[in-house]
């Protein structure tokens, strides 16, 4: 048995609570190692050395290297005590905080066993109900639609259609996707996140010098509000995009630091190295490398205060139902504490998504985030059906081992993508083939969370990087490919069924094939794909949900087909 591998971390995503008596433990080990099952052994810690409860665990993942034994206990009790027990035929071992023992001294537990003292309703991260059926749709606004026809045009630098560069204006507006939400409703749509709406020079807004005010390009406040009690009227909830790690330089606080040096108020609402900034030679933190988006010291008090502001205002004023935290993995921990205890305060549905590319597991604790943009998903199936770098195997392990960085009721609510604005096209990525595209659509619906469609991914959009990636989005219908799009809609359709949901996941393979079955009370869906580069026969029996390039039994390349019994 490969000791090395063996891991358990109390109070983490190895042992949390999903309510006030019900914890899930897991256990990792390596995968190869040869066991026969393993146990929890678990009781009171104040009579643990007494009195002990066994149950089975179920092993339930497999990654490349480690598989992981999870189980949900209902306890009696909370203040809990445990370790675990490890079987091969007849002979036991135990793990607890001593490691890997060929035996254990229950009398003497309280010095080495795993414990949660206690479960307190403040430390249960509460998934946010509408989340788990939520399909979004992300809205880069200028390249979406034009609605407000009697608006100033004079800043529009671009026709409608053609292939922008970074400083392109084409357009599109707030009252444009008012107009097309029953388009995004029947596509089966009822989540929306819009990039930045505030007052900003720029065409993606992310330099934001008004925070209290939509960008006249966009519209109004009024055009705001319209759009969204439009869009609650259609079960469709409005995700904003905070901007809160940097700013424009042309905020009025920056703007007064500029002028003043440190006589300014404000001085310390940024982090400049010297007493006056110096825009030339950027001796002040910015974004990136762009000095004209220097970044905000959100350890400061005040810029806390007048951040926490903004987020209150939007929710208060306008009843959004989420922010999407941009960069957020470099704003303090403190200040996304500070964000979530007020946020969640006026409005407990309002769900945070931070924008974190890589493993945010420090953030995703109950006390910060709900969860993030899932970026290591889209690298999973851009390895999959765009590189070709993972096969089956390959890609159910990727999979899996995602779901293990993080706790259940994180993975309910991940933000699943594809693509989006600061990636290339999916589409553009698989050599526009049609048929991967739909297939990783099928796995995005399947898979824990909500899946997220870019938007003019139903007309298969092109796109490599920024701003190619921004394209504009083509109304005339006439050159819509209508039966691609009746495929994406009874996929994102299926996201409404209870058993992807609330249900159980296990993603697996074979040779050829990779299986991702949900199941949940008498439910069961099995999504099978096929990327092997030859013909496969399945043998699956049940009502066919969705389906891709499958022939009398036999499911080509690049196909996929979702089974329900």
């Amino acid at each position: 048995m490969n000791k090395q591998a063996i891991l358990h971390i109390p109070e983490s995503k190895f042992c949390y609570p999903i309510n006030q008596n019900t914890i899930i433990l897991r256990l990792r080990m390596d995968k190869e190692d040869d066991v026969d099952r393993v146990e929890v052994v678990y009781g009171c810690k104040y009579k643990y050395y007494l009195e002990q409860k066994t149950a089975v665990m179920e092993e339930k993942y497999k990654d490349n290297l480690f598989k992981y034994y999870e189980i949900e206990l209902e306890l009696e009790d909370v203040r809990l005590t445990y370790v675990f027990r490890i079987w091969k035929g007849q002979e036991c071992c135990y793990f607890s905080e001593d490691g890997l023992t060929s035996t254990y001294d229950f009398k003497l537990s309280h010095y080495n066993c795993f414990q949660l003292p206690y479960i307190n309703k403040n430390d249960i991260h509460e998934v946010v109900e509408w989340m788990r059926g939520a399909v979004f749709y992300q809205i880069f606004i200028d390249r979406f639609n034009q609605g407000s026809k009697d608006k100033n045009t004079d800043y529009i630098n671009l026709e409608w259609g053609r292939i922008p560069d970074p400083k392109s204006f084409t357009g599109g507006d707030i009252p444009g996707v008012t107009q097309k939400l029953d388009h995004l409703k029947d596509l089966g749509v009822n989540g929306i996140y819009l990039t930045p709406v505030f007052e900003s020079i720029s065409n993606h807004k992310y330099d934001t010098y008004n925070y209290k005010k939509i960008d006249p390009h966009f519209g109004t406040n009024e055009d705001f509000k319209k759009l969204v009690n439009e869009a609650h009227k259609r079960g469709i909830k409005i995700v904003l995009d905070a901007v809160f790690n940097h700013c424009s330089d042309q905020l009025p606080q920056f703007q007064d630091v500029l002028l003043k040096g440190k006589e300014s108020k404000y001085f310390n609402w940024f982090m400049i190295d010297g007493d006056k900034i110096d825009t030339e030679n950027i001796n002040y933190e910015v974004f990136g490398f762009s000095e004209y988006m220097p970044k905000f010291d959100t350890s400061n008090t005040e810029v806390q205060q007048f951040l926490l502001d903004i987020a209150l205002f939007w929710i208060k004023e306008y009843d959004i139902d989420g922010w999407r935290l941009d960069v957020s993995d470099e704003v303090s921990h403190h200040f996304w504490r500070k964000l979530r205890e007020a946020v969640k305060k006026v409005k407990p549905e309002c769900v945070i998504i931070g924008e974190n590319w890589h493993d945010a597991n420090a953030f995703l604790q109950g006390d910060q985030y709900d969860s993030i943009m899932n970026y290591a998903f889209t690298k999973a199936c851009l390895d999959y059906y765009a590189f070709q770098t993972a096969n089956a195997q390959g890609f159910a392990e990727k999979l899996n081992h995602l779901l293990m960085r993080n706790s259940g009721q994180v993975n309910a609510m991940m933000l699943n993508l594809l693509d989006s604005h600061d990636t290339d096209r999916f589409f553009t990525s698989v050599n526009k083939n049609k048929d991967r595209l739909l297939s990783a659509i099928a796995v995005m619906c399947m898979y824990m969370g909500a899946p997220c469609i870019y938007y003019g991914t139903e007309l298969y959009l092109e796109g490599g990087y920024d701003p190619n990636n921004r394209r504009c989005f083509d109304w005339e219908e006439s050159h819509w490919d209508i039966p691609f799009m009746d495929i994406l809609k009874n996929l994102l359709s299926l996201k409404q069924k209870p058993v992807l949901q609330k249900g159980d996941i296990r993603i697996s393979y074979d040779e050829n094939l990779c299986y991702i079955i949900r199941t949940f009370e008498n439910s069961e869906i099995i999504l099978i794909l096929n990327q092997s580069g030859t013909t496969v026969q399945i043998s699956q029996t049940g009502t066919i949900l969705a389906q891709n390039k499958l022939l009398e039994g036999n499911l080509l390349t690049d196909g996929f087909v979702v089974y329900e019994n």
